[in-house]
């Protein structure tokens, strides 16, 4: 058994000395003994919630955690925070809170840790908010943590085929466009989401698990297994235990989280196909920490990293198909063979990268993931743009795009209500570049995800035939020809807020440029007459965001981050 210096440890100040008598009989009164309040104390936080099937299942996986950090002679205290769920939030104003909630979620475990003196943490995340959120929040404190993902759904079966809630999303197109009943389109809702779970897909949530892996903050193989799977709780257990050793150890989450291994991060998602998202959210965690890693960084990685997995939205498979494969382990095996990760990060196992894959073997028998040397394309599936019209960047999935190349007239539209009513309508034309704005992280606010109105054009069948830009986000079950986190965004008097129908924009994402075909003397000028419009939400949590949310290009982050730190919680 671990004897652990109390006197080292946060929980030294509600725990021990005579002055600690009041705080310790809240303790007893919660049924704990002597020596369980004199162990360390360590947070068991998920997500759980009732408002979507990514959540459901987090209390049970909880149980297990708490019972590894037991074993290990730890003494767990559960606790929940939020979650927006997108696939809900989606295509209205509740879109608004998404972003918002990254913020929140991270915020209120901080609060939670630092107000109950915790040790340690596990935190268990399932949608896509919540697991950036509950990262942060883990270097930011900067105590011994380990994360776990609760598991992507099972994939529902529609006419032989395996299908997710973005065939749903898609679906409303087609059923706006008369290519799929009414009836088909119940029919489709009643099977596609079969199971608890996050969105099935290469979507944002099992994105951000394959970074939890990649960037070392998750027990290796955890992401894989689907929510309903017992095998989860069997990795929550050992989440539970591998926190107590990182405690024993001294392995705290800035040890793990380092320049190189959000560089494995943006790797993966690049090799995946995954989540435009990717890139705001491994900006924010390096804020926590002072390390610069803007979007044109992640960029960079995306660049020169092959697209090797063959998942949704712009593939074949599904989360449960790599989970069959072996799961991420898998995918990081053949990119550190070909030479694109960096092997010696450390990771919460207290092993570095290639230490944990020495015994992982990659099977050319099957077909989602790809050799490196024979990938689906040569560059990342996520790409990122800059030019005239996005001087701090923008960013598109490719991954299954044909064409790489796109030019055409805006269609301006100031919400997207109103790009989703037209596109209903289809008062559009083929060739036409959709224009979204005053979306973005201040003037949204929030930064609302645009997947219905991207499912319906796809739906529609122009996926390929009109483009979207926007100065706001995209789902990661997205695709087809957009562009999102456009800055400066419209409401900061970006280029983006300049545009007016009929302009012509050029879009290379093989160059990586978005530019419009404006002279910079006419874009002064439309500058010189422009007037930021007045934002409705003037109380409130939206208002308090709007105040704080600085640039897409950095995470849409609301506080000073790393470099502005004096003391950190764990030192305290």
């Amino acid at each position: 058994m671990t004897k652990f210096d109390k006197s080292k440890l946060p929980s030294r100040h509600v725990t021990e000395g005579p002055e600690r008598a009041p705080h310790r009989s809240y303790y007893y009164a919660m049924g704990m003994t002597e020596e369980q309040i004199h162990q360390p104390l360590v947070g068991v936080v998920s997500c759980w919630n009732e408002a979507a099937p990514c959540n459901i299942d987090l209390m049970r996986q909880a149980q297990a955690a708490k019972r590894g950090v037991t074993k290990a002679h730890g003494t767990p205290r559960e606790f929940c925070t939020i979650t927006v769920t997108d696939g809900i939030a989606m295509g209205h104003q509740g879109m608004k809170s998404s972003l918002i909630s990254r913020e929140v979620i991270a915020d209120s475990v901080e609060l939670t840790m630092r107000g109950h003196c915790y040790d340690a943490m596990v935190g268990i995340a399932g949608c896509d908010k919540s697991l950036p959120g509950m990262m942060m929040t883990m270097v930011r404190l900067n105590v011994p943590s380990v994360f776990m993902y609760g598991g992507t759904i099972l994939p529902g079966r529609y006419k032989g085929k395996d299908v997710t809630v973005v065939d749903v999303f898609e679906g409303v197109g087609k059923y706006t466009a008369g290519k799929m009943t009414e009836e088909e389109l119940c029919e489709l809702e009643g099977v596609a989401c079969p199971s608890s779970g996050s969105c099935g897909g290469q979507f944002t949530a099992n994105t951000m698990a394959c970074v939890s892996e990649a960037v070392g903050l998750a027990l290796p193989g955890s992401a894989g297994a689907p929510a309903p799977y017992e095998s989860r709780d069997e990795y929550a257990d050992l989440s539970g235990q591998a926190v107590m050793d990182c405690l024993r150890d001294g392995i705290r989450p800035r040890d793990i989280v380092t320049r190189k291994s959000l560089e494995n991060a943006a790797t993966i998602i690049a090799a995946t196909g995954g989540s435009t998202n990717g890139a705001l959210h491994l900006p924010a965690i390096a804020h926590e920490i002072g390390i610069d890693f803007d979007l044109f960084e992640v960029a960079k990685i995306f660049r020169k990293t092959p697209y090797i997995a063959d998942l949704k939205p712009g593939g074949k498979y599904v989360a449960k198909d790599v989970y069959d494969i072996g799961g991420v382990p898998v995918i990081m095996k053949v990119l550190l063979d070909g030479g694109f990760l960096h092997k010696d990060c450390i990771t919460v196992t207290g092993k570095t990268i290639a230490e944990n894959l020495e015994k992982v073997t990659f099977s050319s028998d099957q077909k989602v993931v790809y050799p490196v040397d024979m990938p689906l394309s040569k560059t990342g599936g996520v790409v990122g743009l800059k030019g005239n019209l996005a001087p701090d960047g923008a960013i598109v999935k490719v991954a299954g795009l044909q064409k790489l190349q796109f030019t055409g007239p805006a269609r301006c539209y100031d919400c997207e209500e109103d790009a989703f009513e037209a596109v209903k309508k289809n008062e559009y034309d083929d060739g036409d570049v959709i224009v979204i704005r005053y979306e973005g992280p201040k003037g949204g606010p929030g930064m609302r995800e645009m997947l219905s109105t991207t499912a319906a054009l796809y739906g529609q069948g122009v996926g390929d035939k009109v483009a979207l830009i926007t100065d706001g986000r995209f789902s990661g079950g997205t695709r087809g020809f957009c562009i999102g986190h456009v800055g400066p965004e419209a409401a900061e008097g970006g280029p983006i807020g300049l545009l007016r129908d009929g302009d012509i924009i050029t879009i290379d994402a093989d160059k990586g440029t978005m530019d419009v075909d404006l002279s910079e003397e006419e874009l002064e000028n439309r500058k010189k007459e422009w007037v930021a419009p007045k934002n409705p939400y003037q109380s409130g949590t939206l208002w308090k965001y709007a105040q704080q949310v600085g640039p897409a290009r950095y995470g849409a982050v609301t506080h000073p981050g790393g470099k502005a730190e004096i003391e950190c919680y764990a030192d305290v």
